[in-house]
């Protein structure tokens, strides 16, 4: 049986089924530069530098930024700490025998930012809703394995759901959700950690899309005015908040930048006060201004190079392959990203538990003279071939000007053109499959397991509109192994897999550097969570 419940005051993973390795007060201040006037326990406003998020429904964005002010906003069922381990958070327990129906207890007294009660409804009705095809929501693909999601996103076109609610969610009482799976997922408590699972309250419902531009959430901060689009979030501490992580400031004050240039130089200058991710250009400096207060930490996010396989020009995988061959990876490491960030030759980030050093081999080995004989065996490249990204950071456009260089240069590809899609837009571009070439992919780890990788990204309805059974059968081996452990090399063997084929290319880990102001303290980011609800202000 496996289970995860609370003890001794925390929860804690018992049991090996499941093994996880390395794995309020006023709101106007408007900047770092003002933080701190209010005096007393839990006072003052802190600002976090932070990208336009895509959307605050929690089922319908996958997006890093978003996921940042969700974090703030709603408690999951559970929770990844530093060490990459399951602890329990709007859970009581979470359950099962066969690891194919799940038993989950919701802990009693949580209420929503509005008074709503937080109880198995509340999830229910949120997983129902991104699971509902026409809804068209970012995150229905993660309910794909609950019974009777076929019926919600008929595969037939022009077909229409012959149901609106997931069978295989059963609320049993108030305080308990009953979740029947299609097949056993051992890894199914870890999921519930992402934010595409937070619970809604039934007001959200009247108007989703009133909800997605003034979400209420059940977290330490609720919601302080107005969504100011690209220009700032501001939430306040919710004082009705019963759950395990109360806020210790009284506000928090999202600043929207379009560039992390432009939000460090704010932070240099004390107008803002933390920055998640400073330019890796910057890094050194940062180090030596901020001493203590500049934070590494290692890194689940992970670029890579798409590839469009619907595009009859990219269906030959040597094509590919010659591509990834012919990118020198630690090279734009060091020249974009200070030598920061670590060129990967495997699909998942070290953290993960599985993760293999070389799972790429030569493949992602630069050489430059194998990759022309390997394009040319191919059949070379006709027309333009332009380069999508997004513009939400200058380092993007800095080192797709390198692989186009390199392309160039060791390919004779001699017509590239960059598509910049603006970052709000970016993500609806590549899931309708509107790009014609090469994309810029980002992954910021949900939960530490390769499924999060693999199945999100080369399973079904991929952005690549890559299919492979063999891969999908692996994938489905390994999610209905009976512990962490015996499904590791099963997805390592669906990792070789996709790599054979080279859909998509990895070209390398990011480490993160965070830097915070003197303004606030007890900052504490790990690879999971920012932990906004930990600092205070001075």
């Amino acid at each position: 049986m496996t289970v995860l419940k609370k003890a001794r005051g925390a929860a804690v993973l018992l049991t090996a089924v499941l093994t996880l390795g390395a794995c309020g007060g006023s709101s106007e201040n408007t900047g770092g530069d003002q933080a701190g006037k209010s005096t007393g326990p839990g006072a003052g406003t802190f600002s976090v530098a932070l990208t336009e998020p895509d959307h605050l429904t929690p089922g319908n964005t996958s997006s890093s930024y978003s996921i940042t002010v969700l974090q703030a906003l709603f408690d999951t069922l559970v929770v990844i700490d530093a060490k990459g381990q399951t602890q329990m958070r709007a859970a009581e327990s979470v359950t099962s025998d066969d690891q194919q129906t799940w038993t989950i207890k919701i802990k009693s007294g949580q209420k929503f930012h509005n008074g709503e009660a937080v109880t198995a409804d509340s999830f229910a009705d949120a997983w129902n809703a991104a699971a509902y095809g026409p809804n068209a929501w970012t995150n229905n693909y993660y309910f794909a394995n609950i019974e009777g999601y076929d019926k919600l996103n008929p595969e037939a076109e022009g077909a229409k759901p012959t149901a609106e609610k997931l069978s295989g969610l059963k609320v049993v009482d108030p305080s308990t959700l009953e979740v029947h799976l299609t097949a056993p997922f051992s890894q199914f408590p870890i999921t519930l950690a992402y934010t595409g699972f937070a619970p809604m309250p039934k007001a959200a419902f009247t108007d989703l899309k009133t909800y997605d531009q003034k979400p209420i959430g059940n977290g330490p901060f609720a919601l302080d005015g107005d969504w100011a689009h690209n220009q700032q979030i501001k939430l306040k501490r919710f004082e009705g908040y019963a759950g395990p992580r109360p806020a210790k400031s009284a506000a928090v004050q999202f600043k929207i930048y379009a560039s992390r240039d432009t939000a460090y130089t704010d932070l240099r200058a004390g107008k803002v006060d933390l920055l998640q991710t400073i330019p890796p250009a910057s890094a050194t400096e940062a180090k030596k201004l901020l001493g203590d207060r500049f934070v590494p930490t290692a890194s689940g996010t992970m670029d890579y190079l798409g590839f469009p396989v619907f595009d009859k020009r990219f269906q030959n995988a040597d094509l590919r392959k010659a591509i990834s061959m012919s990118i020198d990876r630690q090279g734009i490491v060091d020249a974009v990203y200070n030598g920061t960030f670590k060129p990967m030759s495997s699909l998942v980030a070290p953290l993960v538990p599985g993760y293999r050093e070389d799972a790429c081999g030569e493949t992602c080995v630069y050489d430059a003279a194998k990759a022309k004989a390997l394009f040319d065996k191919a059949g070379g490249l006709t027309g333009t071939l332009n380069l999508y990204f997004s513009n939400a950071d200058p380092s993007y456009e800095q080192w797709m000007q390198a692989v186009a260089n390199q392309l160039k240069e060791n390919l004779g590809i001699a017509d590239i053109q960059f598509r910049k899609i603006p970052a709000a837009d970016y993500l609806a571009t590549l899931r309708a499959k509107k790009e014609d070439g090469p994309y810029r992919n980002n992954w910021v780890m949900d939960y530490p397991s390769p499924q999060n990788y693999l199945e999100s990204m080369w399973g079904a309805g991929n952005r690549m509109g890559w299919e492979n059974k063999q891969f999908t059968d692996l994938i489905a081996k390994a999610n209905s192994a009976a512990t962490m452990e015996a499904s590791i090399p099963l997805y390592q063997q669906a990792e070789d897999v996709a790599l054979a084929e080279m859909p998509m290319i990895p070209l390398w880990n990011w480490q993160d550097q965070a830097g915070y102001s003197n303004k606030i303290t007890n900052v504490t980011i790990d690879p999971y969570s920012p932990n906004l609800d930990t600092i205070t202000v001075k």
